[in-house]
């Protein structure tokens, strides 16, 4: 009999990792590229105004959106817990809360953009509705200094782990310092944000590759060598 190693992680808690991390990908891009995104209009509170009041069922669609994801990113990250915790409970449990305090702020954020929504319907100045939508945003960006030191745990699990080339640990690690530069930058530099967005490839592309991964070979020890 072969004894099966500590390290082995169930395919099936894998697949549906990997499962959820594409439909939080695709919900996050639906909902801020398509939808929220095609009524704001930077700089322009009135014609956001606008469009919002012409399609507010397109604002109440990415509300949804972002709802669902925040719910897989939550599940994400206690199957990412139980996957990653054979390598180290410790870090494993870091990740793990650092990815649910980011999906509380994306939540908790959510409210400003229904409150945007609120604002308008009740004849509120577009100016507050805009505000409204910014706070939103900055939340956003506030969850993913949390996402920044998740990713950064993640990734050095995985390095450890042997679970996939140590490469695309590096790269989700890697990741992390992106986030974390990037709402920095967001916050204290403001004019710099242009510049340094750019970077976000890198996170698009370690994730993405990190998703696939997940749905199409699983977690577990790879063959040496």
């Amino acid at each position: 009999m072969i004894a099966q190693s500590p390290l082995a992680a169930p395919m099936g808690a894998a697949r549906l990792a990997g499962a959820l991390y594409l439909l939080i990908i695709l919900l996050g891009l639906t909902s801020e590229v398509a939808l929220r995104g095609s009524l704001i209009m930077p700089g322009d509170a009135v014609a956001t105004a606008e469009a919002i009041l012409a399609q507010p069922g397109t604002l109440r669609l990415s509300l949804a959106a972002d709802t669902v994801m925040a719910l897989a990113d939550v599940a994400l990250a206690v199957l990412l817990y139980l996957l990653l915790r054979p390598v180290s409970a410790a870090l494993a449990l870091m990740a793990m809360v650092f990815r649910l305090v980011q999906a509380a702020l994306i939540a908790m954020s959510l409210l400003f953009q229904y409150g945007a929504l609120l604002i308008l319907q009740r004849d509120g100045a577009p100016e507050a509705a805009m505000l409204a939508l910014e706070l939103h945003g900055h939340g956003y960006d506030l969850g993913l200094v949390f996402f920044g030191v998740n990713s950064l745990l993640t990734g050095w699990l995985l390095v450890l782990s042997g679970f996939v080339p140590k490469l695309l640990g590096w790269l989700i690690a890697a990741a992390g310092v992106v986030y974390i530069l990037g709402s920095a930058i967001l916050f204290m530099a403001p004019a710099m944000a242009d510049l340094f967005a750019p970077a976000y490839l890198l996170p698009v592309l370690s994730e993405t590759a990190f998703c696939l991964w997940l749905l199409i070979r699983g977690l577990g020890p790879r063959a040496p060598g």
